[in-house]
């Protein structure tokens, strides 16, 4: 859990331009926060405590990644991120050394210093953030670009399909950059409000401030507003937005499936955590971030979980199988109790419905794998939701054209599916990459499995499986003329 305290009581760690404060897990250079991940951070924390005195590497990773195995190699990519924030050797000033057989080394002289008091007008409190019950893990690129980025940006908006850790990803970014807003981190809960034009007030009740326009009473304060949980909120969202540009110290950070789509808006595309394949070697799919988090939740539940053997290789082709998407796995964990790593894998082969039985203090729809895509269904369009499932018959990424050929009616024209199909990328559903032949779309396995469900259940599955069937064998014979095929392809290469 999380230990806050207020940046202007805590004592700062100083060496030359350099601050770090280490229960804030901060570092600032000239009091402008510097991008720096956890892994990184954790390093700097060992090499600050034996500041003068070289640190071998064995003992580095031995704190740093205490029940990981991992290669040398993982040290020193964050120690040379280290030496770029810090601009290392630039004007012959050195503060990491290194020897080939003692280690590392913090060279510079290190002093504890007291806060300088920066604004004394702030707020009574100076964040709401819940308390985080679990770490962060495989997230210290994005929080990384993420940290870099937000205080630059009016808006920034963290997408991902459901259930990727959007909320963790911005609730993290906000607890590191308490030291940088002088009034703050806020976070506002919109999930609990169902009409657009409640936003500012939500905001302003999370504030705790009465009367008057919310814009003008923020135009003095320099804080960090994290919105939640507003995807059919979005109008009320982007006149939020709008308005706030005249209260330049405000930064929004925001977690949705899908962008406001205004300018100035930075979207950040969140992933599922990195797999392994089950072919690579054992201390590679330990070090695997996915991996990582199904283990530390097992652990949670189950003390001293240890995998061995061919339980390691299992547990990456769940991880796998779940797209590693962190709320998936955690779901998974939670059935290892009783089913055992093979008997979740096992499962898998029959849906997700057996993934259920979430945190009781989580909302509704991220109790279970399903409630979270069912919420993201029922929010689309008829046509929306028959291509959804009419998506499901296609086992392996495919083109725009492959789309139109097999899924293409009386009721969803080839005209209409460019458009239809850049709704469901936007809304994290559909998932697009750029090829080198073109553009290619692609469902989660996760996403997949409950698509095809519902199209099981339509009674359409056989005909259109049929069709895409095919279209694999004959698709160049099957094809729409090639001018055509360009045209609707510029429609969707947006995205």
């Amino acid at each position: 859990m999380n230990s806050f305290v207020k940046p202007d009581t805590e004592p700062a760690v100083g060496f030359g331009p350099f601050a770090f404060y280490r229960q804030q897990r901060l570092v600032t250079c000239d009091g402008k926060p510097l991008a720096l991940g956890g892994r990184a951070l954790d390093i700097l924390q060992v090499l600050v405590e034996h500041a003068g005195t070289f640190v071998s590497k064995q003992a580095l990773i031995a704190r740093v990644w205490p029940d990981s195995v991992v290669e040398e190699i993982n040290l020193r990519v964050h120690i040379a991120a280290l030496r770029r924030a810090f601009g290392d050797g630039r004007d012959g000033v050195r503060y990491i050394l290194n020897h080939p057989r003692q280690g590392y080394c913090l060279a510079a002289p290190v002093i504890l210093e007291a806060n300088v008091e920066r604004h004394v007008n702030r707020w009574p409190e100076r964040h709401n953030l819940p308390a985080r019950l679990s770490p962060v893990i495989g997230r210290d690129k994005v929080l990384g670009q993420l940290l870099a980025e937000v205080p630059r940006q009016p808006l920034t908006t963290v997408t991902g399909p459901g259930g990727v850790g959007k909320t963790t990803v911005v609730l993290r970014v906000a607890e590191l950059m308490l030291e940088y807003f002088d009034d703050g981190a806020w976070f506002v809960d919109l999930s609990v409000i169902s009409d657009s034009s409640q936003v500012p007030a939500q905001v302003a009740r999370t504030l705790g401030l009465e009367g008057g326009e919310l814009n003008q009473q923020l135009a003095s304060r320099r804080m960090l507003l994290v919105l939640d949980g507003f995807e059919y909120l979005i109008e009320g969202c982007r006149e939020l937005a709008q308005a706030l540009r005249s209260a330049p110290g405000v930064s929004l950070l925001l977690s949705s499936r899908e962008p406001l789509g205004i300018p100035d808006e930075s979207v950040v595309r969140l992933q599922g955590l990195a797999v392994a394949s089950a072919l690579e070697p054992e201390h590679q799919i330990l070090a695997c971030p996915a991996v990582q988090l199904l283990i530390e939740r097992v652990g949670a539940r189950q003390q001293g979980f240890k995998p061995s053997g061919r339980d390691v290789q299992t547990l990456a082709q769940v991880c796998q199988r779940l797209d590693g998407l962190p709320l998936a796995l955690e779901l998974a964990a939670v059935q290892v109790d009783a089913l055992g790593v093979a008997g979740v894998l096992e499962q898998l082969d029959y849906g997700l419905s057996f993934l259920s039985h979430g945190r009781r203090t989580a909302v509704i729809h991220h109790q279970s794998l399903e409630a979270v895509l069912d919420w993201s269904f029922e929010r689309l369009s008829a046509d929306e939701q028959a291509v959804f499932q009419r998506l499901a018959v296609f086992e392996t990424p495919f083109t725009l054209r492959a789309a139109m050929a097999v899924i293409s009616c009386a009721e969803l024209s080839v005209g209409q599916l460019p458009w239809l199909l850049s709704r469901l990328v936007s809304q994290s559903l559909l998932m697009v990459e750029q090829c080198a032949d073109g553009v290619r779309f692609h469902l989660l396995h996760t996403t997949r499995a409950y698509a095809l469900e519902k199209l099981r259940c339509s009674g359409q599955w056989q005909a259109l499986h049929r069709r895409y069937v095919l279209q694999e064998a004959w698709g160049p014979c099957r094809s729409m003329p090639e001018p055509l095929t360009q045209r609707l392809e510029q429609r969707v290469g947006f995205l």
